[in-house]
C-alpha cells in the first residue's frame, strides 16, 4: 500500500495480530487509510514463483506478476479471501471479491506469474 509505506506487505496474513484474520486485517486497513484520498490509496499484489528443476538447480527460472489497484473505502463482493473485498481492479472496474474465479485465476497477481512461467517453460 503506497500511502502507508508498503504496508502491510510481507505481514499481510498478520497485520492485525492473528495470522490470517482477514476480517481484522481489513479493519485495520480501513482505519489506516481513513484519511487518504481515493487517488492515494494506491496498492498492488506481487508474486513471484521460483521453479527449481533441482535442489543444486543453479539457474531457476523465476516469475513474477503484479495486479495494479487501489484500496477501497469498504468491503464489496463476497467472493475470494484475505484482502479481496476491497482491493478494487481498475481493469475490471470492480473489486477482486467480485470477480469470477476464472477471470480472477487469469488476471490477479498469481495468474500473470503462472502465465510468465508457463511460457518461460515452453
Amino acid at each position: 500500500m503506497d500511502a502507508l509505506g508498503g504496508a502491510p506487505g510481507l505481514h499481510s496474513a498478520r497485520y492485525a495480530g492473528g495470522h490470517g484474520d482477514s476480517a481484522a486485517n481489513i479493519d485495520r486497513l480501513l482505519r489506516e487509510l481513513d484519511a487518504v484520498p481515493d487517488a492515494a490509496r494506491t496498492a498492488r499484489f506481487v508474486c513471484v514463483l521460483a521453479l527449481l528443476r533441482r535442489p543444486d538447480d543453479p539457474l531457476p527460472l523465476i516469475a513474477q506478476g503484479v495486479w495494479e489497484g487501489r484500496i477501497l473505502r469498504q468491503r464489496t463482493g463476497a467472493g475470494g479471501f484475505g484482502y479481496d473485498p476491497v482491493f478494487f481492479s481498475p481493469a475490471h472496474g470492480c473489486s477482486a471479491a467480485e470477480l469470477p474465479a476464472a477471470v480472477k485465476n487469469r488476471d490477479s497477481h498469481r495468474g500473470i506469474a503462472l502465465a510468465q512461467l508457463r511460457f518461460r517453460l515452453s
